[in-house]
């Protein structure tokens, strides 16, 4: 299964997802949205990942090159390959599916719960998704679910955590693919949104909270797992 990512800044990478190509033997390319770029063509790769990002899907006078994405990731759709998002990603996603994306009311940063909805045993996908894991965030805005698919998880303080369209087409709000090493880099370019509010940790409180990354990685592997054995 040959990968491609699209990465929207410098220090957020695929992390685990990178890992998981590797180990088990599946090409990795990219496109970096940061730098001079152009999308590849639809036959350079089998499946999409859509990564995070610090800026809103709204924020194309000052990132112009948003509504290209847009408009890429919903030419990758209608080809009917699979497309994974990543908070921003997800985001990204819904909206090139015609949801709208908006502020939530509030801000999730840091490691809290997230519950598989009652919806989810609709998707092939839920006897590999834990009915409770404690995830990471790092997201402001949220997204309505798109027509047509299956919400997979909420939080206390965001209804839409997560979706799946089509079955092949699948959208995080949360991080399931940190490792420590992308928490810290997140932390370090990011801090500045470390604020006092109900749901943002202290930089301490997320730096801690390695013991939580193992069962998130075990999650986005099985995820990954169940693309790499759709037909391509």
């Amino acid at each position: 299964m040959r990968i491609h990512y699209l990465l929207h800044v410098p220090f957020e990478s695929p992390a685990y997802i990178i890992n998981w190509g590797e180990k088990n033997g599946h090409p990795l390319s990219s496109t970096k949205l940061y730098s001079k770029f152009s999308f590849p063509s639809f036959n350079e790769f089998d499946f999409l990942v859509v990564m995070g990002g610090p800026m809103s899907v709204h924020d194309t006078k000052q990132y112009p090159w948003l509504n290209d994405e847009t408009e890429f990731i919903k030419r990758v759709i209608d080809e009917g390959k699979p497309v994974l998002g990543i908070c921003l990603g997800s985001q990204l996603i819904a909206k090139s599916l015609g949801s709208d994306v908006y502020k939530n009311t509030e801000k999730e940063i840091g490691w809290f719960p997230v519950y598989k909805t009652g919806e989810a045993g609709e998707s092939n996908l839920s006897n590999v998704l834990p009915d409770k894991i404690t995830a990471f965030h790092w997201h402001g805005d949220t997204f309505d679910i798109p027509d047509g698919a299956v919400r997979l998880y909420k939080s206390d303080v965001c209804k839409n955590q997560a979706f799946i369209y089509n079955e092949k087409v699948m959208g995080f709000q949360f991080h399931p693919e940190v490792t420590e090493t992308s928490v810290n880099s997140l932390v370090n370019n990011c801090g500045d949104e470390i604020t006092e509010a109900p749901y943002i940790q202290s930089a301490e409180e997320i730096l801690s909270g390695e013991n939580y990354i193992p069962q998130l990685n075990k999650m986005i592997g099985s995820v990954l797992n169940y693309f790499s054995a759709l037909s391509f």
